[in-house]
């Protein structure tokens, strides 16, 4: 398998060529989780593996429940669906506790009593209430405890670690949060090898061809943990070298992609974040242009399965228009295929 293949392959498997899930629910859940930092660039994630699909309808899934947005995984936002959320993040918060407990220590989060912050916020958030940051920060200072915005963060990153809040209905363009387990009664049933099969094999299906140094940069599992997970579906998959590496991929069928066909993909895209070495697809030149040192990811034009160019999106009058800039030389075939991508974001934007 060459460098070509092995992109067709994850744009096959995540979903960018074949198009055979129909609702943001399915899409978050075949993918197991996908980064969601930038919310309208995460949407985009999601809409552009949909079929005339909008922005609007991808905010609804957020908003009614079907799509949980939180931190979990590596110490970041996510997606992840209603039916994953409890598994997932009993599964993978033991990982991120220490991080978050490293970055306490910046906002002087030892200062204040989470327990009591905690209850204060569970209280307010009551009755399916979804409150800002900055409301739930009023509330707890009119309560008598001094708390800054940066530390009214770190209370709702812990709460969320421990499944209690999670995001809420986006309210004038505002996220809120809101009660985990209001919208997604927990189950109370966890194997913890069951939990990391499960993971693995949403990951190699949805992500594969990757290695294992992959899976343990997605999932922020520890090696000995990842390692285990791909004892587990080891029977179900297939374990290939390429270029000196063992390659993990499901062996569903593949369809072959015909060229000149090019992708507007948003921010942190999973073909990319989701891959500790990116260089199948990114060439060492080109880079700096697509992600910066301190993990910045901008948007990107894949074409021909490679990284030729970035994006953004520009606005007037209520129009979306895209301004685009290449890294190789334009013809006429290149600007038709990614004329036509920026034609499905237009539509799913308006």
């Amino acid at each position: 398998m060459n460098n070509y293949e092995l992109i067709s392959r994850r744009l096959h498997n995540q979903q960018l060529t074949k198009h055979k899930l129909h609702a943001p629910r399915e899409i978050v859940s075949w993918m197991g989780a996908m980064q969601a930092q930038d919310y309208n660039m995460a949407k985009w994630g999601i809409g552009v593996r949909l079929t005339g699909i909008t922005a609007q309808q991808v905010e609804d899934a957020v908003n009614n429940g079907d799509i949980i947005r939180t931190h979990i995984m590596r110490p970041t936002w996510h997606f992840v669906s209603t039916e994953d959320i409890h598994w997932l993040m009993q599964l993978t918060a033991p990982r991120i506790k220490p991080i978050l407990f490293n970055y306490d220590k910046n906002v002087g989060f030892e200062k204040i009593p989470l327990r009591k912050v905690t209850d204060i916020v569970i209280k307010s958030l009551q009755g399916n209430k979804h409150l800002t940051r900055l409301e739930l920060g009023k509330i707890i200072n009119d309560a008598g405890i001094a708390i800054t915005n940066d530390q009214v963060g770190h209370v709702l990153f812990h709460a969320e670690l421990d499944r209690i809040v999670c995001n809420g209905r986006v309210i004038n363009k505002k996220q809120t949060y809101g009660l985990l387990e209001e919208k997604v009664p927990d189950t109370g049933l966890f194997d913890k090898d069951e939990a990391l099969g499960k993971l693995a094999a949403k990951y190699f299906g949805s992500h594969g061809p990757a290695t294992l140094q992959d899976f343990v940069w997605w999932s922020g599992l520890l090696l000995s943990e990842a390692k285990r997970a791909i004892e587990i579906i080891k029977p179900d998959f297939i374990f290939e070298e390429i270029n000196s590496q063992t390659y993990i991929y499901s062996d569903a069928e593949y369809i072959h992609l015909s060229k000149n066909r090019a992708y507007l993909l948003p921010a942190f895209d999973e073909i990319l974040v989701s891959y500790k070495d990116r260089k199948e697809a990114v060439c060492a030149e080109y880079h700096p242009k697509v992600m910066t040192s301190n993990g910045i990811f901008r948007p990107f034009i894949l074409y021909n399965n490679q990284v030729i160019g970035s994006w953004k999106k520009q606005t007037s009058k209520n129009k979306t228009g895209v301004e685009t800039e290449f890294f190789i030389p334009i013809s006429k075939i290149l600007l038709k295929a990614v004329d036509m991508a920026i034609e499905g974001f237009v539509n799913y934007s308006s």
